[in-house]
């Protein structure tokens, strides 16, 4: 994974991950978000995320995406961008009349962050504190003993920011994988060993249960997720090339038809 950053023309910081084995480069971004639950918080929320929208799709653009530059996407000005969800939930982009890159949201303290992928991937992005899972958190439910192992070990002994680690790991799949926690359990989610990369580990993510039972495709090969540690939390971006996953799982039931 490379990572890099840029101011966009509003002082935000956009950072660009090219993460292995993934055709198009990741735009990730955040602004202040606000946190009151009055009628005109609600709208500068709304308005929050259409700014991160903006700048990363201009980042994007910028980036000179043959994807994104077929003819119906050329007229920038007279271009409505609006952002939309599926039946579970998923946003995705919609320019004009044509559906976009999927972009992916979450809130964590006073910062609302958002990720759009530079190809056709499905993304999910999470930032997790570890003040979420202080004592009493019920670990057992959500991780196994392995992941926690080798989480402290990044997170330097400290459990709860090892249990942020991994929920914003499991989380940035679910999102990916377009279900959120609605049909998918924490646990059939499973995070293997990690691999230091360029400015954070990367983890190995297989399904199991229900969720590879949904999603089989999506566990052949593994799902990658990049991590970055931030202040108290962690970030951490799933980003699933669903006809790169079809080949692959293809290719693995022809060579073991018993699986």
């Amino acid at each position: 994974m490379k990572a890099n950053v840029a101011k966009d023309c509003e002082g935000a910081t956009v950072h660009t991950m090219n993460p292995v084995h993934q055709s198009g480069p990741v735009f990730y971004a955040s602004v202040p978000e606000c946190s009151a639950t009055s009628t005109g918080c609600a709208a500068r929320r709304t308005e929050n995320r259409r700014r991160l929208v903006s700048i990363l799709w201009e980042h994007l653009r910028a980036k000179e995406n043959p994807l994104w530059k077929r003819s119906h996407f050329s007229n920038q000005v007279a271009l409505p961008i609006q952002i939309i969800h599926d039946a579970l939930g998923r946003p995705h982009l919609l320019l004009g009349e044509h559906r976009g890159p999927a972009i992916s949201f979450s809130t964590a303290g006073e910062e609302v962050w958002a990720a759009l992928c530079g190809d056709e991937s499905d993304i999910g992005i999470d930032v997790a504190g570890s003040a979420e899972f202080q004592d009493g958190y019920p670990m057992h439910r959500v991780f196994h003993i392995p992941e926690l192992h080798q989480a402290l070990e990044l997170a330097g002994g400290d459990l709860a920011r090892a249990a942020a680690l991994l929920w914003s790991i499991k989380e940035a799949v679910a999102k990916a994988l377009g279900c959120a926690f609605h049909l998918v359990d924490p646990r059939d989610i499973h995070v293997y060993p990690s691999a230091v990369e360029h400015g954070g580990p990367a983890f190995s993510v297989r399904l199991s249960g229900n969720a590879r039972m949904r999603f089989p495709m999506a566990d052949r090969p593994p799902i990658t997720v990049h991590s970055l540690a931030q202040a108290g939390a962690w970030l951490s971006i799933a980003a699933l090339n669903w006809s790169r996953h079809r080949v692959a799982g293809l290719k693995a039931c022809e060579a073991d038809p018993r699986d």
